[in-house]
């Protein structure tokens, strides 16, 4: 008889409680940047175990290195049971791993540190440390325009000290349009041990999106996590690049989610489900969506709980460490960037609505500058009316943020977006801004009109006001506009498919494409959003004056109008050489570039941009308009 995979024992599951022999394994076949995992068959460990706790009694590392000398990694490693705990659900044994994600072909070597941690200072543990070989890495097998979706066809992600991120394979530049819910994405079915602590909050199973699963998709166990697998196609498919995810909410929103092997058990983790999870994080990327890793909720990130807060747990403290970086943060931390830092494209968020103290937030964000050899992103989230409070200490060279998450009303975008952008830049360490979350929480990006019971009305019967072509105009292209670096959309809790109960993105389908289509404008025509800053006062309008932007190019342009509405607009170029060609762009529906009714303008004039070709006329998307003017070609 078959057992399922909660049924075995430790024996079963494993094999004999025998220690390794200090072997090492490199697989798969080397390639740049493609996961490679280094396997070592180290001492027998046991999730719970009785006499050590392989979490905190051992600390694995491996040293990576380039023939060349650079670059050299110093990757924490991590106890991952039997080395196939997705499938077994195993829950001891004596395999430890190592992820690098290799960024130039070639000879890399490799050597284990390998200590025993029992109060007596840090012991080698031999067969274990001071393991060496190499391997050869082959360059990368993805071509960088038919494989561009996937981040292995571009490189890792980073932060250059610019307002936008960079791959740092191809040179490409980043903007992000991805899904902020659900928050509680992992509460998943399909995951092992995964069950919720609220009663009316469900663990979902993302039914809607099964039939999007693939032949060739990974799953698990026989055909678990198709559902999740399904719905990442989906997202990918409809035009969005990133998802969003709180990993640990105990105490929290949902109360569903946490990494360890139950919700008290702060310094044990369960090695099967962050197994499954990698699966699941592994396809996200070969699909082109950015791991957003939001660390902790604000009900979670100390040991205050809020004054809303109705029914807090009574089995649990609401906190690692009390908002400190003491032990069970360090693991925390740790223990994620192991198992997850190799992937390419991520940021690491300190909390969504954070309420730590600024020194707990430094802290926190230099032991993961320090531990995360990848160097990763990282921003923090704080409530809409705490963001001089939060944002004004950690600027510039006090802290090692690279950036900001947004919360705030979904129509106050492009105001706050260039608030900490042009603060970030005067403090001499500009940050990426984007606009992670919208306000307010029972109602945030709404459903598109539509679809299946939703009536753009709120639960008392009171119109929610606005509709996915304003969150289009004022939240998508008003972070853009400002020199952001894009949205995250947060589904409001009073909607259908709202952030808790969400199991169906395509409830949001309008807004994925709106978002596709402002990305490959700037990627199709070459706009270098990247090289551009706002300058909304080099425009003039005779139509309302909140309904327009403008983005300047370094030194001459180009130059991006956006118009709310189809209306005359004029462009400052009193101090610029010409002439310039313009033409219009359609935010609704994309497509190529058009012509209005002025084609050319001259230089060193103030000057009125036309109106939009005479087919545009206004439909129930709107009546939105991108302007791009860029010198005319000889």
């Amino acid at each position: 008889m078959t057992l399922a995979p909660t049924e075995f024992t430790v024996a079963e599951a494993t094999g004999p409680a025998e220690d390794g022999d200090g072997s090492v394994v490199v697989s798969p076949k080397p390639t740049q940047w493609h996961p490679v995992t280094l396997a070592l068959r180290g001492p027998h460990a046991e999730e719970r175990g009785l006499t050590l706790n392989p979490f905190t009694g051992y600390r694995f590392d491996v040293i990576f290195e380039h023939e060349s000398g650079e670059p050299r990694y110093v990757v924490p490693g991590y106890f991952a049971a039997d080395g196939q705990a997705a499938e077994t659900s195993a829950t001891a044994g004596n395999r430890w791993r190592a992820h690098l994600a290799p960024d130039v072909p070639g000879t890399w070597t490799y050597t284990t540190r390998f200590f025993v941690l029992d109060g007596m200072g840090d012991r080698p543990l031999a067969p274990f440390d001071g393991v060496t070989g190499s391997f050869e890495v082959a360059p990368t097998d993805k071509d960088p325009v038919a494989d561009r979706r996937d981040f292995r066809a571009r490189g890792r992600l980073e932060y250059v000290g610019r307002h936008h991120l960079r791959f740092a394979g191809d040179g490409s530049w980043f903007l992000k349009v991805g899904a902020d819910a659900p928050e509680t994405l992992l509460a998943y079915s399909d995951f092992d041990d995964t069950y919720t602590l609220r009663d009316w909050v469900p663990v979902r199973d993302y039914s809607p999106h099964r039939n999007d699963w693939q032949p060739g998709d990974p799953e698990w166990q026989g055909g678990k996590g198709r559902g999740l697998i399904g719905a990442l196609n989906y997202l990918s498919d409809a035009g969005a690049n990133g998802i969003s995810f709180i990993p640990y909410n105990v105490a929290g929103d949902g109360r569903n989610v946490w990494p360890m092997i139950a919700p008290d058990e702060k310094l044990r983790y369960d090695c099967s489900k962050l197994d499954q999870w990698n699966v699941v994080f592994t396809h996200a990327q070969a699909r082109g969506l950015h791991l957003n890793f939001k660390l902790q909720e604000t009900e979670n990130d100390d040991n205050r709980l809020p004054d809303y807060e109705e029914d807090p747990p009574d089995t649990v403290p609401a906190s690692l460490d009390g908002g400190q970086l003491g032990p069970e943060r360090r693991l925390y931390l740790r223990e994620l960037i192991a198992r997850f830092g190799h992937h390419l494209a991520l940021t690491w968020n300190l909390g969504e609505e954070n309420s730590q103290t600024p020194a707990e937030q430094r802290a926190m964000a230099r032991f993961i500058h320090e531990t995360d050899p990848y160097r990763h992103p990282i921003v923090v989230q704080t409530f809409p009316h705490e963001q001089e409070k939060v944002y004004v200490p950690l600027l510039g060279d006090r802290s090692e943020l690279t950036g900001a998450a947004l919360q705030n009303d979904w129509d106050r975008v492009h105001e706050l977006t260039l608030r900490w952008v042009e603060a970030s830049a005067e403090a001499g360490r500009p940050w990426v801004v984007c606009n992670d979350e919208q306000n307010h929480w029972t109602t945030g990006v709404p459903p598109d009109t539509g679809y299946p019971g939703y009536t753009g009305l709120k639960k008392d019967g009171s119109p929610v006001g606005y509709d996915e072509h304003d969150i289009r105009q004022r939240t998508l292209w008003g972070n853009l506009m400002a020199g952001g670096a894009g949205v995250e959309y947060y589904f409001g809790w009073e909607l259908p498919q709202g952030d808790l109960f969400a199991d169906d993105w395509r409830s949001r389908d309008n807004s994925w494409r709106f978002g596709r289509v402002a990305i490959d404008f700037f990627h199709d025509y070459g706009v270098p959003f990247w090289d551009m800053t706002n300058r909304n006062d080099l425009i003039a309008s005779t139509g309302e004056a909140d309904g327009r932007t403008c983005l300047a190019g370094i030194g001459g342009g180009p130059y991006v109008i956006y118009l709310h509405t189809a209306h005359a607009v004029r462009l400052d170029l009193r101090d610029r050489d010409g002439p310039f060609e313009v033409r219009w762009f359609n935010p609704r529906h994309g497509g190529p570039l058009q012509h209005g009714s002025v084609e050319t303008v001259r230089a060193r004039a103030v000057v009125g941009l036309g109106s939009p070709p005479p087919v545009a006329e206004a439909d129930e998307a709107g009546n939105d308009w991108v302007i791009l003017v860029r010198r005319a070609t000889p």
